[in-house]
């Protein structure tokens, strides 16, 4: 397969014709490192023989490739330079560690490929014999697989600023070559093809192997922060070979050539990516941490937890008291929902104090530092106060927004919150946000953004109009200005595919997609699953992963249901989730209204239109005050 290849020079006459008309590679974006014109990134194998080390210029090679019959030289240049006056120097340069020098540009020789064509052909010839029997497809779920079939876009890393690569993605895009073990060939040992990225899905990406043009059939999924992808030029520094697929070997007859045009000011992965994953993925929590995180049965406080396990930021927290270590919370490290301890106290939030009155052996503080800081706020001047109303997300049902009122001001910048008609007698169902949380909207962002807004339970006077019901309650709007109206240019487009935390559950991981978008809120449907369980999440939400997060963590993904299973089982399907989400949401119910723009608390407003469906990002204001 490699007939024809001139070991001795650079030039690439020798090239096939097919070489002639290979396209030019398109240009990529500079930031990532580009291949250079030279030998030294590419070594091919013997397979078999093992590798050598030039005793002139360094260079690292398959051992039967190399010069002479002692195999000491990678060249006939090398060979001869030996004795010159150069080699005390080349000698000191590489003892020092230095690169190579331009002599040891070519490695292989025309007796190594012959070689190999027969071993291939051998190898293929003794496993066509020993099939018996067909190998058993591992059925499960492929995101390779979804997104190809039915044509789906997924949510780039960059998106997510708090998974693994998310600030450090730089511009890994279509067309960046890799070196990716080559599954297309029947060596005994693991050898290496590049190929290059002909789609990506958060980390997933969809690669073809060089020389393959338009031809999609070895094409193949994988995750590009795998522990297998390397950047072009790893092989030949790590002594690993370099063999074209079985499929195509005989396409070229100097496949080096073909690599040179092929490759020359293509883009791949950095140098330090392998790195720099790693990195990403190291988490400051660890087990043993006592942290203050809410109470799932009771919102309005918070008890004491230790950190059981991290996965992938996630953690698992195994409240106190929990003798069988069975009543647990999760959550990422960077939620509202946990705190350090002394943070209740600290700001006037209600505490369950635990039983057990002193730590447990092993057991620690997190340092405060370790948690997610929230924007200072000027609670001085104008400021919300008890009894204002507001729109909130419903925590216990995070598909609806609801009329809400503010219950109790703590202090740096907390609202305890309670969602009219619905609330407990005690106020346990009362529940924290932060000021500057995107959760907690003025009145009449649902009207203004087309969102179904749901009224006080039991509220008898439809359609709701807050005008009225200001007005029949007595109180006030908190004030515009006090909210949060920062939007961020998160990137997000309507349809995109994730892996997204189902908050009623929030042990479980899920394939969702994005279906609206309102600025810096985001509305995620689980696949598989009736929209009444879609749930409002902030563009920034720590429990949005990109495609491959779970993959990559190692923590495990829920797979949409299938459609028949759907359509044969909708009732159970139904029943099922309910019970799952009784906790949470068992009491509440959504209804539509069509809202109209009034007047709110003597004051007039005009009302900016909201983000479309179709958009993703924007800086506009919810609401603008018109000046008298």
């Amino acid at each position: 397969m490699f007939d024809g290849y001139d070991s001795c020079s650079e030039d690439t006459s020798s090239s096939s014709s097919s070489d002639e008309s290979e396209e030019e590679v398109a240009p990529l974006p500079s930031s990532l490192p580009i291949i250079k014109n030279n030998g030294q990134v590419y070594t091919y194998p013997d397979g078999k023989s093992g590798m050598a080390t030039c005793e002139m210029c360094g260079m690292v090679g398959v051992r039967d490739a190399f010069y002479s019959k002692t195999k000491r030289f990678c060249s006939v240049s090398c060979s001869r330079s030996y004795s010159s006056n150069s080699k005390k120097a080349s000698i000191l340069a590489r003892l020092q560690g230095k690169p190579p020098t331009k002599k040891s540009k070519v490695l292989q020789k025309q007796p190594l490929v012959a070689k190999l064509a027969a071993y291939a052909q051998y190898q293929a010839t003794l496993q066509n014999q020993a099939k018996t029997k067909a190998a058993v497809p591992v059925e499960g779920f492929s995101w390779g697989n979804y997104i190809n079939s039915n044509s789906f876009t997924a949510a780039p890393v960059t998106c997510f600023k708090h998974a693994p690569m998310g600030t450090c993605w730089g511009d890994i895009a279509e067309g960046v070559r890799v070196e990716v073990p080559n599954t297309d060939c029947s060596l005994p040992t693991k050898v290496f093809w590049i190929a290059g990225i002909v789609k990506l899905a958060g980390y997933n990406a969809l690669l073809r192997y060089e020389g393959f043009e338009n031809d999609s059939s070895l094409d193949f999924w994988c995750n590009i922060c795998g522990s297998d992808i390397h950047p072009v030029g790893w092989c030949a520094t790590s002594g690993k070979p370099l063999v074209p697929p079985r499929t195509i070997q005989h396409k070229y007859t100097n496949w080096k050539a073909f690599l040179v045009k092929r490759l020359t000011g293509a883009k791949t992965l950095p140098p330090d990516f392998s790195q720099k994953v790693s990195e990403s993925m190291q988490y400051p929590f660890k087990t043993s941490m006592r942290v203050e995180v809410v109470d799932k049965t009771h919102l309005c406080r918070t008890r004491v937890a230790v950190v059981e396990s991290v996965i992938g930021g996630r953690l698992r927290l195994v409240y106190e008291e929990s003798e069988d270590k069975t009543d647990d919370f999760w959550c990422h490290m960077y939620s509202p929902l946990i705190h350090h301890i002394g943070w209740s106290r600290s700001i006037g939030h209600r505490f369950k104090r635990s039983d057990i009155t002193k730590k447990q052996d092993g057991h620690f503080d997190a340092p405060p530092h370790l948690f997610m800081k929230v924007k200072e706020v000027d609670a001085a001047g104008e400021w919300f106060k008890e009894g204002m109303k507001l729109e909130a997300i419903d925590p216990l049902n995070l598909s609806a927004i609801c009329v809400a009122t503010i219950r109790k001001v703590l202090a740096d910048g907390y609202l305890m919150i309670g969602i009219d008609g619905s609330e407990a007698a005690d106020g346990s169902d009362w529940f924290c946000y932060h000021a500057t949380s995107p959760s907690i909207f003025p009145v009449g962002f649902c009207e203004i953004n087309m969102i179904e807004l749901t009224p006080p339970r039991g509220y008898a006077k439809l359609p709701f109009k807050w005008f009225d019901y200001l007005r029949e309650t007595d109180s006030i709007a908190a004030p515009v200005k006090l909210f949060n109206k920062e939007v961020p240019n998160h990137g997000f487009h309507v349809g995109m595919k994730l892996e997204a935390v189902d908050l009623m559950e929030p042990r479980l991981v899920c394939v969702a997609t994005v279906t609206r978008i309102i600025h810096r809120l985001l509305r995620i449907h689980f696949d598989g699953w009736e929209d009444e369980y879609d749930q409002w999440v902030d563009c920034e939400s720590p429990d949005l992963y990109p495609v491959g997060w779970c993959q990559l963590t190692g923590y495990q993904l829920q797979p949409p249901a299938p459609q028949s299973s759907r359509d044969s089982q909708s009732s159970s399907s139904k029943q099922k989730k309910k019970a799952k989400s009784q906790q949470y949401k068992g009491h509440k119910k959504m209804t539509s209204f069509q809202l109209k723009e009034e007047l709110l608390d003597g004051e007039e407003y005009s009302f900016l239109q909201g983000t479309s469906d179709h958009e993703s990002n924007g800086s506009a204001s919810y609401y603008i005050k018109q000046e008298p």
